[in-house]
């Protein structure tokens, strides 16, 4: 599959990434977005990234923009760094996929590119370039106004007593989490580094994972376990005990102590945002973060945004305990780590007081997307075939296409089916009132997906 646009950024086989479509990329996102003349460029850790790098600096200097490179970081600290600036960025980044794909994230001086915006981009490939010249690229360290983001807001006392262990694997982030959250008071221990490439995707960890989460807190006395996915734009946080903490309940609570009026998020998002008192308003979008940006553009007042993974998005400046937190619109996994433990007690009664609606999601691996979109036009589109699969389930009382395939059942169990927008994958969601009940709705709607898949 050719790369293109997913639900956050460009995406592809290595293979397929060459100079010449890289360049091309480049060159026709210098063409129709507004990046102020200057870019800043990052990348993750992943085997891949250098040679990308240099062909995106290659040719956004040929395009006549000034470069700062800026290495190895995040891409919400890249994203702040281009916003302070007032200029573009682009991140060399195949997220949470695995090492064999990679891909170009863009932000133009408004921030994280729109679906317009990538309409633009992909109209303008292949057109000659409107200059070829060697603009100035210069070393730029984009760190320290990251760190000092949350140094400032929450300063030195916000996260003492708290012992957390970072599992650090092969994120881009892994050092910069270490750094903030000790500054801001924390123990922290480092576990689980890896010089290799470890595709960490937060929405899925595999129960062997979560079993050495477990162990790890209870070895080492943790009171929470901290981490993200490849280009630290996810969080993974897990409670004492080594429970994952879903990334929409970190949302959740995030949104609460920042005293947010709107929350926006996407329909796989838990329904228990729906339920938290002194929310003004819940606005729902089709998954990914162009959509979750262009439903708080159209908000008004204190309004966040959060993905299902957990990817926070602050739409105003909010107010930490000692200073202001600068707003910055693209997924930021550190916000919501912060935040969550800087809450008094445990943090297994901090999720515990959030409403009673569990979420749990699932994948299937090497499916490719046209095989899914099959199927879910399929679903869609006969009610007697969704009966069929959802035969045992639960009967179906309502039905949403928004995004892929969100049936909601007699009981309040939701299961819901899509294609992933940036891998071979095919998404699974459900929701219930217990932990267990979603598991189960889970485990019993991926063994009847890999069945009509294997068909």
């Amino acid at each position: 599959m050719a790369p293109k646009f997913g639900t956050s950024g460009l995406r592809g086989l290595v293979d397929e990434l060459t100079d010449d479509l890289v360049s091309g990329y480049i060159r026709a996102f210098a063409a129709t977005c507004d990046t102020g003349g200057q870019l800043c460029v990052g990348r993750d850790v992943r085997p891949s990234s250098p040679g990308i790098t240099r062909a995106v600096v290659q040719a956004a200097s040929k395009a006549g923009l000034t470069i700062l490179e800026c290495g190895i970081l995040p891409t919400p600290a890249l994203a702040l760094e281009a916003q302070t600036r007032g200029v573009g960025a682009v991140m060399v980044t195949g997220s949470h996929i695995p090492a064999d794909r990679n891909g170009l994230k863009f932000y133009t001086v408004a921030g994280e590119i729109t679906k317009d915006d990538e309409t633009r981009i992909t109209a303008a490939l292949g057109e000659a370039p409107k200059k070829d010249m060697a603009a100035p690229v210069f070393d730029t360290p984009a760190s320290e106004q990251f760190v000092d983001r949350f140094r400032s807001a929450y300063g030195p006392t916000a996260l003492s007593g708290r012992r957390v262990g970072v599992f650090t694997h092969s994120a881009a982030g892994r050092d910069l989490l270490l750094r903030i959250l000790a500054d801001l008071g924390a123990e922290t221990m480092d576990l689980g580094r890896s010089e290799e490439f470890i595709p960490v995707d937060t929405e899925a960890i595999d129960p062997e994972t979560r079993q050495t989460f477990a162990a790890w807190a209870r070895d080492h006395r943790l009171d929470a376990i901290a981490s993200t996915d490849g280009d630290s734009d996810r969080p993974m946080l897990t409670d004492e005990n080594g429970m994952v903490i879903p990334g929409d309940i970190l949302g959740q609570i995030t949104a609460k102590a920042l005293d947010a009026e709107v929350v926006v998020t996407p329909i796989s998002s838990n329904s228990g945002v729906t339920l938290l008192p002194k929310l003004r308003e819940v606005i729902l979008t089709r998954i990914g973060s162009p959509y979750v940006i262009a439903g708080m553009a159209g908000a008004e007042g204190r309004v966040v945004g959060y993905e299902a993974n957990g990817g926070f998005l602050l739409g105003f400046e909010a107010s930490g305990p000692i200073g202001p937190i600068p707003p910055l619109r693209t997924r930021d996994s550190f916000l919501p780590i912060i935040a969550t433990l800087a809450q008094p007690g445990p943090l297994s009664a901090i999720v515990a007081s959030q409403p009673a609606r569990f979420t749990a999601a699932g994948r299937l691996q090497d499916v490719p997307v046209e095989i899914s979109a099959r199927l879910i036009a399929r679903l869609n589109s006969d009610k007697s075939e969704r009966a069929t699969f959802l035969h045992g389930l639960g009967k179906e009382s309502g039905c949403d296409t928004t995004d892929g395939l969100r049936v909601t059942l007699g009981y309040a169990g939701i299961v819901h089916l899509r294609p992933s927008g940036n891998a071979p994958e095919f998404r699974l969601y459900t929701e219930a009132d217990s932990p267990a009940a979603a598991q189960n709705l889970l485990d019993q709607s991926l063994l009847r997906l890999r069945s009509l898949v294997d068909q």
